[in-house]
């Protein structure tokens, strides 16, 4: 599975007065897709196990931009694993509308725990967890 895709349309509250998506809409489009594309594999953002909550909190995140989106534009989203690190994961998301890409952002996740202090700490990616992003991602 090279990569995975996802759609999500453009609602009236993502525009600004001109109908074009404003800018930081597309942040939470990228979570929309990373939190997808983990549901495909069988995980999630975040969960609970044990009695010990588990996470992957963002450490970077960037977008650049192409073309507008607009009021009622069905994006699709394709999500690519960049990198998968002993902690980390990166993700490249495309935006596209009908093949033609409107922006491409980048996700950097660090798979943490919850601490009994209340703090986090980041810990190594599975082996499983591991093997199915790796399976996925773009060599």
């Amino acid at each position: 599975m090279p990569h995975f895709r996802t759609i999500r349309r453009v609602e009236f509250g993502d525009t600004d007065m001109a109908g074009i998506m404003h800018f930081s809409n597309f942040f939470k489009f990228l979570e929309v897709a990373e939190t997808s594309f983990l549901h495909s594999l069988g995980y999630s953002v975040t969960w609970q196990a044990d009695g010990v909550r588990y996470g992957f909190p963002r450490v970077s995140v960037k977008c650049d931009f192409f073309k507008p989106a607009r009021f009622e534009d069905e994006l699709t989203m394709e999500v690519r694993v960049a990198k998968v690190g002993t902690k980390s994961v990166t993700y490249h998301i495309n935006f596209l509308k009908n093949e033609d890409k409107l922006a491409e952002g980048h996700v950097t996740s660090v798979l943490c725990r919850g601490t009994a202090h209340g703090m986090m700490e980041s810990i190594e990616i599975p082996v499983e967890m591991r093997a199915k992003l790796e399976a996925t991602s773009v060599h």
